[in-house]
């Protein structure tokens, strides 16, 4: 089941979002909520919303991706209209595979799918949090060349992509959030908790995932979350062209991503008011999870004005729990309308 909010707030910088009204029709068996939401100041959305901050000083990394393409492409090229996907927090370039071998076929369009920094393959660098991996994303459409790209994001995949898109909107065409909002939140404590396994199992030198296993067990009783977690490592080569050392290790900096847990829950953006992103953007959200409560998607709106809202019956691992809702809901936002 997949209930569908459409939401647009028409206001201007300064305008405060107010109540709405809602009606409900049936589509194909699937309940279609149509929720808009007024500002109390205007009914016009100025053309002048979508603004580019000042960029910040980083040092970006170059990211590693993998890139999916269509069998029947509908755009000239892969510069063209290229989809995004960005993982989530100890995810990966291979953990959306599948999802965008779907996509690339049934939108035929390119999808590049990246390891952000301190992640997979993508290099380390002692600083992580969304602006460092904002400007690394942006740093990557720019270098390939990339035109009205679309960005889809998981969890801290998802801040990663609004935050590019309201500090480089001239760079992106439209974004999907998936269970992530533009707010601070706690982070769960179980991602402090999978960093002290994480480490347990590389002071262990384990020479194999069961061994890795049953070290992990204690911190985590979720097969499916430790199997999500082993998947980070990997036998490292102790010389380039040598053989795989016999102990295996995360690709993961455990001691930067430990770190950098208690900022991983913030969002670099306060003001509603000072910028936001007047092209189309769709937030995904789990049923079953708590990170995009009803109460912050008024805010969403401020920061996001052209907003839609999709409710798929998961919990936080929306694509994994629920990949067929989620592919239809990514199909209904991009598709061409006539």
């Amino acid at each position: 089941m997949m209930r569908i909010a459409f939401a647009r707030v028409a206001a201007q910088a300064g305008a405060s979002v107010g109540g709405g009204c809602c009606s409900t029709i049936s589509t194909a068996g699937v309940a279609v909520m149509a929720r808009r939401l007024f500002s109390s100041a205007s009914a016009a959305t100025p053309s002048s919303t979508t603004t580019n901050t000042v960029p910040p000083v980083v040092e970006t990394v170059p990211l590693v991706y993998d890139l999916h393409s269509p069998e029947n492409p509908t755009v000239p090229n892969k510069e063209t209209q290229p989809i995004i996907f960005i993982h989530g927090l100890f995810g990966s370039k291979k953990n959306n595979r599948s999802i965008s071998k779907q996509l690339a076929r049934d939108l035929g369009r390119h999808i590049f799918a990246i390891d952000l920094r301190n992640h997979g393959e993508s290099p380390h660098s002692p600083r992580h949090d969304y602006t460092a991996m904002s400007e690394d994303v942006a740093a990557f459409i720019r270098s390939h060349g990339l035109k009205d790209s679309t960005l889809i994001g998981h969890s801290m995949g998802a801040k990663a992509a609004m935050t590019v898109a309201l500090t480089h909107p001239d760079l992106v065409q439209n974004i999907i959030s998936v269970d992530n909002a533009p707010v601070d939140a706690r982070l769960e404590s179980s991602f402090a908790r999978y960093i002290q396994g994480l480490k347990k199992i590389e002071e262990a030198g384990v020479s194999s995932l069961s061994a890795a296993d049953k070290i992990l067990e204690p911190y985590e009783k979720n097969l499916v979350v430790r199997q999500f977690l082993l998947g980070n490592l990997h036998r490292p080569r102790v010389d380039p062209g040598g053989q795989p050392s016999p102990t295996l290790q995360f690709r993961n900096p455990l001691g930067i991503i430990g770190k950098s847990l208690d900022h991983l829950g913030d969002f670099p953006f306060k003001d509603p008011h000072r910028v936001r992103f007047s092209k189309p953007a769709l937030f995904v959200r789990g049923t079953k999870s708590h990170y995009v409560p009803d109460e912050v998607v008024p805010l969403i709106g401020q920061f996001f004005p052209l907003f839609e809202l999709v409710d798929v019956e998961s919990g936080h691992w929306v694509i994994s729990e629920n990949p067929e809702a989620f592919r239809q809901a990514v199909l209904r936002f991009l598709e061409p309308k006539e």
